[in-house]
């Protein structure tokens, strides 16, 4: 390592933090005993934000947790048996890998063997820009000539592709969602190609763990190109046969990184599919989704109301009590971007602002003054609530009390009890 690398990491926060100092110096970082590595050194090179922060150590798990409560560092033993525990100190959290190598794989998981060799530590990983560590001074090491790729923006795998897919089939979108949120250009064909000879490993996988990597490639700026480079190896079909509108995906990415706005990966899988009711349900049971994810997907692609970018301000707030106001800006979207003229950008965000700011009104009308309008308990009571609602809705929420009771009248006038 040479000298004019020594430390250049100790500018970001997250590294000389007093928290991640203590649960270093604890393992022996001062001593290289443990090391950063992976996401927070790869991304803090990239000069991107770091949310988890990631130690390797020669330390075995009995040892390291020995050490980290030695300086009052709480120890949570979330993976023991493969050498991992989490540090935990003034709510942040850190997880901790004894150096390994794998003894055995079958496609999913992984028996490992403990080992004090940072490059045998490194050669087990996915791709070579997830083999970089940084001591806690912040000087990167690179072992394996991931800060070389990582600067070029390519995805490799480390060493023999066939060999890093066969010992965890996951990989295979792993590179696809790599490239979607660091690559550059077409990924790496060495790469491509063993993927594509892999790809029925993917069977193999658990329908939860294709869900979660699915939904984080999903959330990457190069989503749609790396759907479309899925869907030419074969490797799509595989995962999420139903994505036949991968047009709409890709207009749904260019919104939300020209419009600044957060990715979404739910809406961006919605977008990818073209469902009825059935195959929504089908859908969500096959990916295991969660409930609410479920619903949202189904109510976007269920839903009929007509919404258009001239919609009025009275259209939307009904549109908005009717529909929700996650299903209201869901189909915004959808309206968004199948739009081919893009001066009508302004009224589709506008349209998303109104939704943001919508405060649901209330009906001032309830059980008591029905009873004393003469409607008999029972399901009467719902069919003219029901009735005085659509009325309410459609008069633009009306405040006043005195219209509402008089309406409550006439609809109580004109049924027979």
């Amino acid at each position: 390592m040479s000298d004019e690398k020594r430390g250049e990491l100790a500018v970001h926060d997250w590294l000389k933090n007093q928290t991640t100092q203590t649960v270093m110096k604890a393992l022996g970082g001062d001593r290289g005993e443990a090391r950063f590595v992976g996401g927070c050194v790869r991304n803090a090179l990239l000069m991107e934000p770091v949310s988890d922060i990631d130690i390797a150590t020669v330390h075995a798990p009995a040892e390291a947790t020995k050490l980290l409560e030695a300086a009052g560092v709480k120890v949570v033993p979330t993976g023991f048996d493969h050498g991992t525990v989490t540090a935990v100190l003034e709510g942040k959290h850190f997880e901790i890998t004894t150096l390994r190598v794998d003894v055995a794989t079958d496609g999913r998981r992984a028996d490992v063997a403990f080992t004090g060799d940072w490059v045998e530590d490194a050669k087990r990983r996915d791709f070579t820009m997830n083999a970089l560590y940084a001591d806690m001074d912040g000087t990167v090491h690179d072992p394996l000539g991931g800060r070389d790729d990582l600067k070029a923006r390519l995805v490799r795998f480390i060493g023999d592709p066939h060999d890093r897919i066969r010992e965890d089939y996951l990989r295979v979108l792993r590179f696809f969602r790599f490239h979607a949120h660091y690559g550059t250009g077409d990924p790496d064909a060495v790469g491509l190609t063993a993927c594509a000879e892999e790809k029925q490993g993917l069977t193999q996988l658990s329908a939860e763990r294709v869900q979660a990597e699915l939904l984080k490639l999903l959330g990457a700026d190069g989503a749609g190109a790396s759907l479309r480079q899925m869907a030419a190896t074969g490797i799509l079909q595989l995962v999420l046969p139903e994505a036949t509108r991968l047009d709409r995906l890709e207009a749904v990415v260019d919104i939300e990184a020209n419009q600044l706005f957060t990715s979404d990966p739910v809406l961006r899988l919605s977008s990818s599919v073209e469902l009825d009711g059935a195959g929504a349900d089908a859908l969500a049971a096959r990916l295991k989704l969660s409930k609410k994810d479920r619903d949202r997907i189904k109510a976007m692609q269920t839903d009929e109301t007509k919404i258009v970018c001239y919609l009025s301000v009275r259209e939307v707030h009904k549109a908005l009590y009717l529909m929700g106001v996650q299903c209201f800006k869901d189909r915004v979207m959808f309206g968004w971007a199948t739009d081919k003229k893009d001066a009508n950008a302004m009224q589709w965000r506008a349209l998303l602002a109104i939704a943001d700011s919508w405060v649901r009104p209330k009906l001032l009308l309830n059980g008591s003054m029905m009873k004393a309008a003469g409607v008999p308990e029972g399901p009467e009571m719902s069919r003219v609530y029901g009735e005085v609602e659509e009325w309410w809705v459609d008069a633009g929420f009306i405040e006043d009390e005195f219209s509402i009771i008089e309406r409550l009248k006439a609809v109580v006038q004109a049924t027979v009890y």
